[in-house]
Formats: structure tokens, C-alpha cells, sequence
């Protein structure tokens, strides 16, 4: 197993699409959103698309059934504008905090939604992913 792991709850392909970048560069598999946290999971790369504001349903259980007492998350979205993933970030982060973990930092881009962003996330976007990734690391 593994001290960093990678969840993700995207429902059009875009978050998803960066936590491959992320999972890649942390040389992780990115694990199984319907599952549960793994014990040895000391740095942990949430990401959800943003839904009306909001991260994903399975993004929140996730987190509500997780105990992340000592454990260190990065967060990761997409959203079709920046507002709106920055409100689903803090969601989390006070999600995550509520169960004892810190926040180490957070990451999004745009995503496709619709007519807008058409061809994000792009090339740019995912390896500014993986530099979160690596400045991320580097505070653990």
C-alpha cells in the first residue's frame, strides 16, 4: 500500500481527467470513491467536479464516513467557473477539518461544462496538476 492515495468523484470526465495527472505524478492508482480510506493513507488527494456549487454525492460520503484524524489532504476540482469550485473547496476543507484532517492546499481549473471551456482541462491544466502535486509532497 500506500502513504498517498487519490480519490475522485467526476460524473463528466474533466476532474477525472486531472486526478490521472495527479495519481501519475504521486506514482499512485487513484482509489475507489465508493470505498473506503485506506489506514495507511497519510496524504490524500481529494478532487470533485463542482455541482451547483457543491462537490459530488459520493465526494461527500466519502468524506463523512472517512476518519482523517492526523492525515494531510490536498484538494483538487473542475468547475465552468472559478467562484463556484472556491465555495466547493471550502465545503470540503471544512468537511475534511470537521474530521480531524488538515488542509495542505487546494488546485482547480476549468472544466467543460456545456458550451464553456471547451478543451479543458487541457495540456496546461494537467501539468499544473502535477506541480501541485510536487509542491504538495514537498510540505509533507
Amino acid at each position: 500500500m500506500s502513504e498517498i492515495s487519490v480519490f475522485v468523484d467526476s460524473r463528466g470526465g474533466n476532474t477525472k481527467k486531472v486526478a490521472d495527472a495527479i495519481a501519475t505524478e504521486a506514482g499512485v492508482s487513484i482509489g475507489d470513491i465508493n470505498g473506503t480510506l485506506p489506514e495507511d493513507a497519510k496524504i490524500i488527494f481529494l478532487g470533485s467536479g463542482t455541482y451547483g456549487g457543491k462537490p459530488g454525492d459520493a465526494m461527500t460520503k466519502f468524506i463523512s464516513a472517512g476518519n482523517f484524524t492526523g492525515r494531510k489532504v490536498a484538494l483538487f476540482a473542475t468547475s465552468g467557473g472559478a467562484e463556484g469550485a472556491k465555495n466547493m473547496m471550502s465545503i470540503m476543507a471544512d468537511a475534511v477539518i470537521q474530521k480531524g484532517g488538515t488542509i495542505l492546499g487546494d488546485y482547480h481549473c476549468r472544466g467543460k461544462f456545456l458550451l464553456t471551456n471547451r478543451g479543458h482541462p487541457n495540456q496546461e491544466d494537467l501539468e499544473n496538476a502535477k506541480k501541485f502535486v510536487r509542491e504538495t509532497l514537498a510540505k509533507k
